[in-house]
């Protein structure tokens, strides 16, 4: 679904990531660690065309992304839930909701994704406080509205950025559910940047690695030991 080869990015003279080399398979959530400052979120950036970055190979699927802008790349299939939510705080459930429909209503070609539907079964929460700020939710309800809105966009291949940070222990059950079903029911692609271990090794299919803008290690998820643990994610 997702393949990166050889990207390299830069702020001013630092080089912040170098040679990354990765990839997310079809129906699989892949889960990318490290510790805080490792580049983690640049990545992400990157990958959406947020900050410039040079790579050897950008694909999502058979397309090439390296030069396309960001609009086009969310048109292409990439949904994205950044760290920090940021839901617009003074519209509603609703209206945060119907902002992410609209370009999908005016696309030529329809996508076949979660419909409002969907979200409104997967987070039952957003239905009854449809009418109600999202400035006024709680964290985690904010959390399952930015997860909404991204699966509104139809997305091939679902990029989140750590979505348990902050939240209540029911919640992150919760969306690690519906992560499942995206990948087994709708054979949606999932990165997932993620700080909590037990979520991890207890959703993700796959992992990479990272340490001072690398990828150092990857694999299966069973194989996410404890001296890598050590190594690269204790602090």
């Amino acid at each position: 679904m997702l393949r990166v080869r050889s990207l390299n990015q830069y702020y001013g003279q630092s080089h912040v990531l170098r040679d990354v080399d990765f990839e997310v398979k079809e129906a699989e959530i892949h889960c990318l660690m490290g510790r805080n400052g490792v580049g983690k979120t640049t990545l992400v950036k990157s990958l959406l065309a947020l900050v410039p970055a040079q790579a050897d190979e950008l694909r999502l699927g058979a397309r090439d992304l390296r030069e396309e802008r960001v609009e086009a790349r969310v048109d292409l299939g990439m949904g994205y839930v950044p760290q920090g939510r940021m839901i617009f705080p003074d519209l509603t459930v609703g209206e945060n909701l119907e902002l992410a429909l609209r370009p999908r209503a005016l696309a030529t070609v329809p996508t076949p994704g979660p419909d409002l539907s969907l979200v409104y079964e997967f987070f039952p929460v957003l239905n009854e406080m449809r009418e109600r700020r999202g400035g006024d939710l709680s964290g985690g309800q904010q959390q399952q509205l930015a997860i909404g809105r991204a699966l509104l966009t139809q997305p091939r291949l679902l990029i989140l950025d750590e979505p348990c940070e902050g939240i209540q222990p029911n919640i992150v059950s919760l969306i690690g559910s519906v992560l499942e079903r995206l990948r087994d029911d709708m054979q949606m692609s999932i990165l997932l940047i993620e700080q909590k271990l037990p979520f991890a090794r207890r959703y993700a299919d796959r992992f990479s690695l990272m340490d001072r803008g690398q990828i150092v290690v990857g694999g299966p998820i069973a194989e996410l030991n404890d001296q890598l643990v050590d190594e690269y994610l204790t602090v």
